[in-house]
């Protein structure tokens, strides 16, 4: 029983963190000793775009990630149908379609 309780780890949340940063990109690099994910948010009719957060991982911690969220992708596809993925047009990597009418003054 002892065992179990030095195996554990108190993950604190405090609210601000809690609330989340919507991002609807990320911007992947990395060099031979880590992985850097820059989440952006862009928004139509905005010529720049913000970095919101940037996570530096190690390649092991980068691994563990990319299997954790498959995991979690099939999970939720088990549970709630196949997601659909746009496919993007060579030249245009990045989905800029917002969908509904362009805006007009």
């Amino acid at each position: 029983m002892e065992e179990k309780k030095q195996n554990q780890i108190n993950i604190e949340l405090n609210e601000e963190t809690g609330q989340g940063i919507y991002a609807n990109l990320a911007v992947i690099t990395h060099s031979s000793s880590e992985f850097v994910l820059d989440f952006v948010r862009i928004m139509p009719g905005l010529p720049k775009a913000k970095v919101q957060s940037r996570i530096i991982l190690t390649p092991e911690h980068a691994k563990r990630l990319m299997t954790a969220l498959q995991d979690n992708v099939k999970k939720f596809e088990a549970a709630n149908g196949h997601i659909k993925v746009s496919s993007n047009k060579p030249g245009n990597p990045i989905p800029m379609n917002f969908g509904g009418p362009t805006a007009q003054a």
